[in-house]
């Protein structure tokens, strides 16, 4: 209990530093550094618009988060959700564009399919690690690459509508395009989904032997492998499952926000997710707030550019600073010696 709490403090007081580091960089950049600081941190907030706009970004936020989360719960340092989420988004797209059935089922095939093909790619480099302990990092890396590639040529050589004065695909069909839950939003059926995949994956973790596993393999494979675990089976499992999600996410994304597919280069969420996975700790329910924070703040940085001096890329230095420090395992580490060291002096 006592880590828990740490934990949560040390990550709040990151928040808070790469924030107050922010304000201090709009000080010296803005003429007006009070204004840009009130836009920055009011308008997210000011509109049902901009309040949907935080929630709509942080839906693909949530999918990669946890996918990304799941991973690195099993020590598996795995970046590959950015290929599965947009090349699943292009198998959703092809489904969306292809088919012709109603409205309920339309959506569901294209969802599952870009799920499955998430699935079947991840479990690429799982199967690597798990057999012959090749490094997850390096070859998800490359497997974005590809993925993009072959997507892109997809894109372009068989779903690119050439009447488009852009690379984008033909229009989808009606009925394969997800239903908005709040009018005068583009809030859709995808955080409904998302939010199940969370309670699901909370539960798998905490309440199952397979969830016990993953979590002793990840804590130390070598002593789960010992204790008669089949740890190639866990890692291989796992793939599987953040590949599920990443690619249910990319599929939600493309048919919840666009009439057709129109990413020509990578959406950046599956990155987003690593981030995302480290503000929550790994924990699923936590995934909801952490990606709800970095929707607030992207949100408010867009704001901020569009009607002040200070340009939206500076949001990009406090996600360095969080990475930086959240990384740090010496960050605030005398703080919890000093915790562990009283709570064992009690219990003596």
């Amino acid at each position: 209990m006592k880590v828990k709490y740490f934990e949560v403090i040390r990550t709040t007081a990151v928040i808070l530093i790469a924030l107050v580091l922010a304000f201090i960089i709009i000080s010296i950049v803005s003429e007006q550094p009070l204004e840009s600081i009130r836009i920055f941190l009011w308008e997210p907030l000011n509109t049902k618009g901009h309040i949907g706009n935080v929630i709509e970004m942080a839906i693909p936020l949530m999918f990669t988060g946890l996918a990304v989360s799941l991973l690195f719960k099993a020590n598996l340092f795995n970046l590959g959700a950015e290929g599965l989420f947009y090349f699943s988004g292009v198998v959703a797209a092809t489904l969306a564009i292809h088919l012709s059935l109603n409205s309920f089922v339309h959506p569901i095939v294209a969802i599952l399919a870009g799920s499955l093909v998430g699935a079947v790619l991840s479990a690429i480099p799982g199967i690597l690690k798990a057999k012959w302990n090749v490094n997850e990092l390096v070859s998800s890396l490359m497997f974005n690459n590809i993925l993009f590639g072959i997507g892109l040529y997809i894109l372009n050589y068989k779903l690119r509508d050439a009447q488009a004065f852009a690379a984008v695909s033909f229009k989808f069909e009606k009925t394969a395009v997800l239903t908005k839950l709040i009018p005068g939003t583009r809030i859709h059926t995808g955080l409904i989904i998302v939010l199940v995949l969370i309670v699901a994956a909370h539960y798998f973790l905490y309440k199952t032997k397979w969830g016990y596993e993953l979590r002793m393999t990840g804590a130390n494979r070598e002593f789960a492998g010992y204790s008669g675990m089949k740890t190639a089976k866990v890692i291989i499992i796992v793939h599987l499952i953040a590949g599920f999600i990443a690619g249910m996410g990319g599929s939600v994304e493309v048919l919840g926000m666009y009439n057709r597919f129109q990413w020509s280069s990578l959406p950046g969420y599956g990155l987003d997710g690593a981030l995302v996975a480290m503000l929550a700790k790994n924990n699923p329910f936590s995934v909801i707030g952490a990606a709800l924070f970095l929707a607030y703040i992207r949100i408010g940085a867009d704001q901020m550019a569009r009607f002040s001096d200070v340009p939206a890329e500076m949001i990009s230095i406090v996600q360095a600073i969080i990475i930086l420090l959240i990384s740090a395992e010496q960050f605030l580490k005398f703080w919890k010696n000093r915790m562990l060291l009283k709570e064992a002096q009690r219990n003596v």
